[in-house]
């Protein structure tokens, strides 16, 4: 199959952007197709560059920059605003709040302009009415 990526193609995206480990036979099983027929989409979408790369995330390490954001959401709870947050891979956790804050994120990111590109992302989610950032300075 050639051509643009259609919506068996976004949701493989989608599952290997969690998990790009997980087996061909489970990937068939949630999009519904043969493993055949998976493998044939990721190697077309791999030469058509759609998939350029496999990368492993990891929290942040010694140096890099970790930061709290405070939203306020539209409603609570949102749970699409919560999953959508959660799949990010920066964030390292995310608590709901009773009070004006909603949700307290904890992001970790490689530098500031990381950082900048996440808030940006939570930032434009439908639902979130507000970001505050704080950077973590010291970890005690």
């Amino acid at each position: 199959m050639d051509g643009p990526v259609d919506a068996i193609d976004r949701r493989l995206l989608e599952l290997l952007r969690e998990d790009a480990s997980r087996p061909l036979k489970t990937l068939a099983a949630e999009v519904g197709l043969s493993r055949s027929s998976v493998r044939d989409r990721i190697v077309r979408m791999q030469a058509q560059g759609v998939i350029r790369r496999y990368t492993i995330e990891t929290p942040a390490q010694d140096g890099a920059l970790s930061a709290i954001c405070m939203l306020r959401l539209l409603r609570t709870p949102d749970m699409r605003v919560v999953e959508s947050v959660t799949a990010m891979p920066e964030v390292v956790r995310c608590d709901a709040l009773s009070g004006e804050i909603d949700l307290l994120v904890e992001v970790a990111a490689a530098d500031a302009a990381a950082l900048n590109e996440t808030r940006d992302r939570i930032a434009a989610l439908p639902g979130v009415v507000e970001v505050t950032t704080s950077v973590v300075l010291t970890r005690y």
